[in-house]
């Protein structure tokens, strides 16, 4: 029969596994979404667009192949802004360097941090679909019926053109949706500094 400090030893061990193994899996939570992205943004799987720098788009060559772009825009239903595309459409031959814009308005009466999530239609463009400048992901903070201007500037690689399965592609449909971001210590920033203001000019 195993003595108490033994078994009680062995109890602690195992707890001691568990643990590391809980904290293991959280850890692995927490990566996966930035691993996923990375993953997307490499293979453009579930129509996740590229991004570029400015010197890769400048090495591109504009053909004369025309191609359309669609702009898109939805708004998840717990977050009370009115997001829009400013254009529609953009014409444009492959390979051309396009800016479009997107507006954003905080219809409500308190500071909201929004965050951008997007794709492309057809998926088999999402590879092809490269931008430059992008609003996506990046935390967007409005004040009380504040509205905003978004660009994103893009283009398409000519590359479309050699794969025979996304070759024949006449338009693409970018898409945006906002959320609400999970981090609102701006917004809470910008509501304290509001409220300052208001005090000091009493």
């Amino acid at each position: 029969m195993a003595s108490a400090p033994s078994v009680e030893n062995r109890n602690r061990r195992t707890g001691l596994i568990a643990a590391a193994g809980a904290l293991a899996m959280l850890g692995m939570g927490y990566a996966a979404v930035p691993l996923y992205r990375l993953f997307c943004q490499v293979t453009g799987f579930g129509g996740t667009t590229q991004r570029v720098s400015e010197a890769d788009a400048a090495r591109v060559q504009v053909g004369t192949t025309p191609i359309s772009v669609r702009f898109d825009s939805n708004t998840d239903p717990d977050l009370p802004w009115k997001f829009e595309p400013s254009q529609v459409t953009q014409e444009m031959a492959i390979g051309t360097r396009k800016m479009a814009f997107y507006t954003a308005e905080n219809l409500s009466n308190k500071p909201i941090t929004g965050v951008a999530s997007f794709n492309v239609q057809p998926e088999l463009a999402g590879k092809y679909f490269h931008k430059v400048h992008c609003f996506c992901f990046n935390q967007q903070t409005l004040k009380p019926g504040e509205k905003v201007e978004m660009p994103v500037q893009y283009y398409v690689d000519p590359a479309i053109l050699k794969d025979p399965e996304a070759s024949g592609i006449k338009q693409i449909t970018l898409s945006y949706t906002f959320h609400t971001s999970a981090d609102q210590s701006a917004a809470v920033k910008v509501a304290a500094n509001g409220l300052d203001r208001l005090l000091a000019a009493r």
